[in-house]
């Protein structure tokens, strides 16, 4: 298995990345925005995206979003293909993007939302913190990409304050980079799950 910065010649995969990305949407009911095959070559033919191999086979993928005059990255479209799951490839995959990031972009802040606990989990153990959408990129095209979010009226509603995806945030200028590596209480992250999903879908089948 490896897992490389991916480049011009992995643009055969970008069809296959968009359909596990939309697939994985269907089977977790999970609010993700779709890619399509175009948009995910554009970020193949930048330098900004990591792809995993298994030989020629693809087994999973991520990119980096630049927001804000580059005062802002997002490590978006983590997905894994379903026959390299449960091996924990995510993880790594989640840590070659975010490494990616720091060097590219060694002073922007990385940040991403998700409702995910998986992706919660490995964020918070490379440094991110759980923020308010109001610390995140105000740049009207990174929201715009949830238009194909199921939960997309949910941000509209709020006038983009409130989602069932949590904002988290890593910061350079306050993170310790020799911070060992934290443990993320579930049991928090649980709970902030349900009181969204109580608080948002009641609302919605009123």
């Amino acid at each position: 298995m490896k897992i490389i910065i991916a480049n011009e010649s992995h643009f055969k995969f970008a069809q296959t990345i968009s359909d596990t990305i939309t697939e994985s949407a269907k089977v977790r009911g999970t609010g993700i925005a779709m890619r399509t095959p175009e948009y995910i070559i554009k970020r193949l033919e930048n330098g900004n995206a990591v792809i995993a191999l298994d030989g020629d086979k693809f087994a999973g993928f991520c990119y980096i979003e630049v927001w804000g005059n580059k005062g802002f990255v997002a490590n978006s479209g983590l997905i894994v293909h379903p026959d390299y799951r449960g091996q924990g490839l995510a993880k790594k995959i989640k840590k070659a993007i975010f490494d990616l990031s720091r060097e590219k972009f060694p002073n922007a802040k990385i940040f991403g939302i998700t409702t995910g606990l998986p992706v919660m989990k490995m964020n918070y153990e490379l440094g991110y913190k759980p923020v308010t959408f109001s610390e995140l990129t105000d740049d009207p095209d990174f929201w715009k990409g949830c238009q194909t979010c199921k939960n997309f009226d949910i941000l509209t509603r709020t006038e983009r304050k409130m989602c069932l995806c949590t904002g988290m945030l890593y910061d350079p200028s306050t993170n310790d980079e020799s911070l060992e590596k934290r443990k993320m209480n579930n049991k928090v992250f649980h709970r902030l799950k349900g009181i969204k999903e109580n608080m948002f879908l009641k609302k919605k089948t009123k």
